[in-house]
């Protein structure tokens, strides 16, 4: 266990200054793993249901065997952890704009680091989710075409933008861009830190053979009460 608080990195990004601290959480007795941008929290490893379901959800709506996923935005790793622990799983690729979160898991910095980067199905890829979107996420040759999902956990929700470059991904034509990448039947799954946006749903409707808001609540350990994201679910077209 670690000492009341560690600051493990602090770095200057495009974005602005990120830092990973580990501090020891009084109440339970763990080390808590946060991750801020400026002085926003992003993650924290205290609560990782969201990012954990987004896989579980995701992939649960995928058929099939020998599956080829990608993931937008790594974080502290729990979505990719979660991803892998399905067998079908036969590679991962995983985008993040910010090449120090990537250092932070290949120097073991993270409680997951040495189990991702020793996972020879998982690749971690320093990149821009959003401009490889709206380009094609298969610009390497070591990756297939069509993926079977893509998941995403990059901004706080639709609405709530870490950048307002990445507003068209959300678009009718941006997720129609992104339903093409997809294989027929394949999955689009979205965390958001937000109840379920009926806008957004209906824009979902309109490129997706079928769209499923979930609720996924947890406990909050600082309230007392329950907390609460949204994961979308948007299954491909089988003929797009």
């Amino acid at each position: 266990m670690s000492r009341a608080f560690d600051e493990l990195a602090h770095e200057s990004t495009p974005m602005g200054d990120i830092s990973l601290r580990r501090r020891l959480e009084p109440t339970l007795q763990v080390d808590v793993y946060e991750v801020k941008l400026g002085d926003e929290f992003l993650m924290s490893s205290l609560f990782t249901t969201g990012e954990r379901a987004l896989a579980q959800l995701g992939l649960a709506a995928v058929g099939g065997d020998e599956l080829d996923i990608v993931i937008g935005g790594l974080g502290l790793g729990y979505t990719a952890q979660a991803a892998l622990a399905d067998p079908r799983v036969r590679s991962l690729m995983v985008i993040d704009a910010l090449d120090d979160v990537i250092e932070w898991h290949r120097r073991h910095l993270v409680p997951l680091g040495a189990e991702l980067t020793g996972d020879a199905r998982c690749r971690l890829v320093h990149g821009d989710f959003f401009a490889l979107a709206a380009d094609t996420l298969a610009r390497d040759a070591r990756v297939p075409m069509r993926f079977d999902a893509v998941l995403v956990d990059i901004d706080h929700s639709p609405r709530h933008l870490l950048s307002p470059r990445h507003a068209g991904f959300y678009t009718p034509d941006g997720l129609r861009h992104l339903a093409g990448q997809l294989r027929p039947g394949g999955v689009f799954g979205l965390w958001s830190d937000d109840p379920p946006d009926d806008d957004f749903v209906a824009v979902l409707r309109s490129e997706f053979a079928t769209v499923e808001p979930h609720i996924v609540t947890f406990p909050n350990f600082y309230t007392g009460g329950q907390a609460s994201s949204t994961v979308y679910v948007a299954v491909a077209h089988d003929d797009h």
